[in-house]
């Protein structure tokens, strides 16, 4: 699905089913260089069990058209803009990593129009590694690879996919491979210098669902636990034998987390 935020083009997938903003719309942000197919699994999912579904690519991603934006409260005030020209009235949120900053963000500007929030490889200050950043600024390869190889849960970095000849960290390159490098470092260095989740929690009333991989080396779980009690109502899930992937990692766990709060 194509429209446009001022002047810009702006790509989001609808999960195969067309945009029907009657029924609950559900919103999926990803992370710091993908784009929206890291979603397709739930997405899809939801889109044929009843969901208006939005995953949008961010400026500068995928179909999107750039450059990238450069701080995480601009993100959020970019995703209302989108909403509200897709005259979308109330939605619920679901954010990876990166779009999880995000979805915060835009969660505690929205107010009751956020009905559900749920933040999957979160922490509240996502600071990211000098070696990573500086990789990244200078367009080298390495900081895709670096990304790859602290994601993934050592079962599925190791070649743990049942399904024969997929390995999860390759199909992981060749997605981040996929953005602009500057669109990879602008998104870092949101990240890095985003300070503003504690005052977002303490502004979401909506339930709220923190959803973390017990091996996640880049937002460890309990930085995500320790962080619930600053919402008004949440819980934290944490999936065993899973990194940082969520999504892919274990589709199906997941799905079935985010159906209970979305």
């Amino acid at each position: 699905m194509d429209c446009a935020v001022g002047d810009r083009r702006v790509v989001a997938s609808t999960g195969g089913r067309g945009f029907d903003k009657t029924l609950p719309t559900v919103v999926l942000l990803h992370g710091a260089g993908m784009n929206h197919t890291i979603w397709a699994f739930q997405a899809r999912t939801l889109a044929h069990h009843g969901r208006n579904v939005l995953a949008f690519d961010f400026p500068g991603h995928g179909g999107s058209a750039g450059p990238a934006l450069e701080t995480i409260e601009v993100l959020a005030d970019w995703l209302l803009r989108a909403l509200a020209t897709l005259d979308v009235a109330c939605f619920r949120l679901a954010g990876h990593s990166m779009g999880s900053l995000v979805a915060l963000e835009a969660a505690a500007r929205a107010g009751a129009a956020c009905e559900a929030l749920a933040l999957l490889g979160f922490v509240p200050q996502m600071r990211v590694h000098p070696d990573l950043l500086g990789a990244a600024r200078a367009g080298a390869h390495l900081a895709s690879e670096l990304i790859v190889a602290w994601s993934f849960g050592l079962k599925n970095l190791t070649g743990g996919n049942p399904t024969p000849g997929v390995l999860l960290p390759d199909a992981a390159l060749r997605l981040i491979e996929q953005t602009p490098a500057p669109s990879l470092a602008a998104d870092l260095a949101a990240c890095d210098r985003y300070q503003g989740a504690l005052a977002a929690a303490s502004a979401v009333r909506c339930p709220v669902l923190l959803l973390s991989g017990a091996q996640d080396r880049m937002t460890p779980a309990k930085q995500a636990e320790a962080f619930t009690g600053n919402f008004a109502q949440a819980r934290s899930i944490v999936l065993r034998d899973c990194g940082h992937m969520l999504m892919v990692e274990q589709p199906v766990a997941v799905l079935d987390s985010l159906r209970a709060i979305l």
